[in-house]
Parts: structure tokens; C-alpha cells; sequence
């Protein structure tokens, strides 16, 4: 497994949650340069692009998160976050980090918000 996620639960609407995806079998100077994103996808419909980060640390944000959610990285630990804050009902779903370079996906971790 390329990319491991992890950090999803269950939490009250208003809450707070921290992914975190792990590229433990990269090597350190090819996960510097790499663009990461987050997707989201509800059962039934098309997997979103939530945020990314550039190898720059430069993010980009869907519309729908913009100043509740913040994306991140830290290169010492080949690991990106999504930090989601004021969660809403319509934020659950598994979320995916990807590797835009590399077109690898993480395996998933679900996050419900309870209203």
C-alpha cells in the first residue's frame, strides 16, 4: 500500500477531525515533490476533490470547505492532513488522499458527522 489514511470517525456536527495520509514506502525526496490532494466520495455518487497541496505547499481548496478545512504536509514524515473543522452533515464520506503525480490512491477513511 502506497498511501495509508487514516484519522476518520464519527463526530458531531461542529466538530473537528484531523486525516492524515502516510506515504511510508516513498522515499523522502520523491514525496517532497509531490502534489497531494483529498477527495471525498458519498455512495452514489462521483468521488469530489476536496483540497491539495503542492510539493510548494501551495493549497487549493473546494469551494464548500474553503476556511473550514486546511490541508498540510510535513516532509520529515512523508505525511499530508486535512485538518475539517465546523464539520456539517454533508461533510461525511470516505475520504481519499491521492497522489496526483503518481495517480496512487490511499484506501479510504470514513468520516460520519451525526447532526
Amino acid at each position: 500500500v502506497q498511501l495509508q489514511a487514516s484519522g476518520g470517525g464519527l463526530v458531531q456536527a461542529g466538530g473537528s477531525l484531523r486525516l492524515s495520509c502516510r506515504a511510508s514506502r516513498t522515499i523522502s525526496s520523491v514525496f517532497n515533490g509531490l502534489t497531494m490532494g483529498w477527495f471525498r466520495q458519498v455512495s452514489g455518487k462521483e468521488r469530489e476533490l476536496v483540497a491539495t497541496v503542492t510539493s510548494r505547499g501551495t493549497t487549493n481548496y473546494a469551494d464548500s470547505v474553503k476556511g473550514r478545512f486546511s490541508v498540510s504536509r510535513d516532509n520529515a514524515r512523508k505525511t499530508v492532513y486535512l485538518q475539517m473543522s465546523s464539520l456539517r452533515p454533508e461533510d461525511a464520506a470516505i475520504y481519499y488522499c491521492h497522489d496526483h503525480i503518481r495517480d496512487y490512491w490511499g484506501q479510504g477513511t470514513l468520516v460520519t458527522v451525526s447532526s
